[in-house]
């Protein structure tokens, strides 16, 4: 057995690496490589991936090798190696995959990762690194996501991607069937769909400014779902849709205290008799030290927004004063956890 400073050691080595991996998995993807072998007949040889991918030979069966000790790919050795996905490519790398998770993961690749390069300068700053990534001023939150129709759709379909994964755990965190009017605020319509599967009786409103409206009008399939609308607006700015109940996911996260005051305040106003707000956020436990990936999640607030993940106690403190003093939190066990509050 090693002593504790080689096992300190390889712990060190391990985070060190981290961004390794993660390039790993995202160039895997940006090349096409989980696409080709789930397409494919059967297990492809390295040298048959390059020609088909365009790439250099040795940089992809250096590639495929990594995505093997990765468990992304599996190999067989004999007579010569050749390659396929693994169950977790064939379910969420691959494009076809019935919970792919492709189009985020590209996300990551060409905006998040960009904006963590920066992460010493948003400590040292306070503030969000799309200036030094993008070219993007800091108050500009959503121009960087935005600053193309091709990586604002990459970037819904993500949503869209995420949410067929952990939108059904969410939304049934508590019984919403006494919420017949829902307004989804800021989420493209990602959620609506897994909202009126759980809830048949339900209607959905899907509020979002109009380049996302249209965006997804243009783009998902809701044809035939008379119990989706959409509506343009600025939930900041503009007349908010009167409902019964009105879903916040992934959007608190993004803004500060006092923006997420103002505008609880606004759906206090608008908000029906008896109605409430569903906030879904990945919590903080109650001193704020875990769970790593909440951590990690909050940490990515500071480097593309203005915001930060936050404990249940903290999101209690932001509700109350605007009105919903019943807030009521239910984790799931999975990424998101759940927030209703009613007025």
């Amino acid at each position: 057995m090693g002593s504790p400073e080689d096992q300190a050691y390889r712990l060190l080595k391990e985070h060190c690496h981290g961004f390794m991996v993660s390039q790993v998995l995202f160039s895997a993807c940006e090349l096409g490589v989980f696409d080709l072998l789930a397409e494919a007949p059967g297990p492809l040889a390295s040298a048959e991936v390059a020609a088909r991918l365009a790439s250099s030979p040795r940089g992809t069966e250096q590639l495929l090798d990594a995505c093997v000790s990765l468990k992304l790919l599996q190999v067989d050795l004999k007579p010569t190696a050749v390659y396929g996905n693994t169950e977790l490519a064939s379910t969420y790398l691959a494009r076809t995959g019935p919970r792919s998770q492709q189009n985020m993961l590209l996300y990551m690749a060409r905006t998040t990762y960009a904006c963590w390069g920066h992460l010493a300068e948003a400590v040292r700053e306070g503030r969000n690194q799309y200036l030094k990534a993008f070219g993007v001023p800091a108050e500009q939150l959503f121009t960087a996501i935005y600053r193309s129709e091709a990586e604002q759709l990459l970037f819904m379909r993500g949503l869209q991607e995420v949410w067929s994964v952990c939108g059904g755990s969410v939304l049934a965190a508590f019984d919403l069937s006494p919420f017949p009017l829902i307004c989804d605020l800021g989420c493209s319509g990602a959620l609506a769909k897994e909202c009126v599967a759980l809830y048949p009786a339900c209607r959905v409103t899907v509020f979002d400014i109009p380049e996302v409206v249209q965006m997804a009008e243009k783009h998902f399939s809701f044809a035939g779902e008379e119990r989706i609308s959409f509506r343009e607006g600025d939930f900041f700015t503009d007349p908010l849709p009167h409902a019964d109940l009105y879903i916040l996911a992934r959007v608190l996260h993004d803004w500060s205290d006092e923006k997420c005051s103002q505008l609880l305040a606004r759906i206090h106003h608008a908000c029906k008799a008896g109605g409430g707000v569903l906030v879904i956020e990945s919590l903080l436990d109650p001193d704020g030290r875990g769970p790593l990936t909440t951590q990690l999640y909050s940490l990515n607030m500071l480097v593309q927004t203005e915001g930060r993940e936050r404990t249940a106690a903290q999101y209690r403190a932001l509700l109350a004063p605007a009105g919903f003093p019943r807030v009521h939190c239910r984790r799931t066990g999975g990424t998101y956890d759940a927030v209703l509050a009613r007025k």
